[in-house]
């Protein structure tokens, strides 16, 4: 039985801000490097490592969802931030909750992303794992390596993302 369904908002870094940063090219400011051949858009969000971990880059390949879709876990990494970013521009759902205890239902917020924008969730943030709508799209994806407990799983019962929206 669902007792909780999420509605999918729309993306803005003001929204995103409590749980991490929008990466984008959107109204930013850049300067222009290598002879004036590139844009530079710098610092769009903070890898955080903690005092002893590395910034590493990774590819992940999702398997896509298909709505509506029922939820069943959120994490968090309290060492590090974690950072997605679409390699083709597809379209993608990220699910976040404030950091601190374990998350009810009613503390989540759905995010439907549609520009080729990427997150950053700061250290400690709840997040879903990747939710990809269609298949063959690559992330690249931007963490933590280090000593200590990363990653802390929390089921969830009874929460569904609905039908797409039109």
């Amino acid at each position: 039985m669902i007792a909780q369904e999420l509605m999918l908002e729309p993306l803005t870094a003001e929204a995103f801000a409590p749980f991490g940063d929008l990466i984008n090219s959107h109204a930013r400011d850049y300067f222009l490097i290598n002879d004036d051949q590139c844009r530079r858009y710098h610092r769009l969000a903070k890898v955080e490592t903690g005092t002893d971990g590395d910034a590493i880059l990774s590819l992940f390949r999702p398997r896509p969802i298909s709505l509506p879709h029922t939820l069943a876990l959120m994490e968090r990494h309290p060492l590090g931030s974690q950072a997605f970013v679409p390699l083709a521009g597809q379209p993608y759902i990220v699910v976040v909750a404030p950091p601190g205890p374990p998350p009810a239902a009613t503390d989540l917020r759905a995010f439907l992303i549609s520009d080729g924008s990427g997150v950053n969730y700061h250290a400690g943030t709840w997040h879903h794992p990747l939710l990809a709508l269609p298949p063959g799209g690559d992330f690249l994806v931007a963490d933590r390596e280090g000593p200590g407990n990363n990653c802390e799983e929390h089921l969830l019962t009874g929460v569904r993302l609905p039908v797409a929206p039109e």
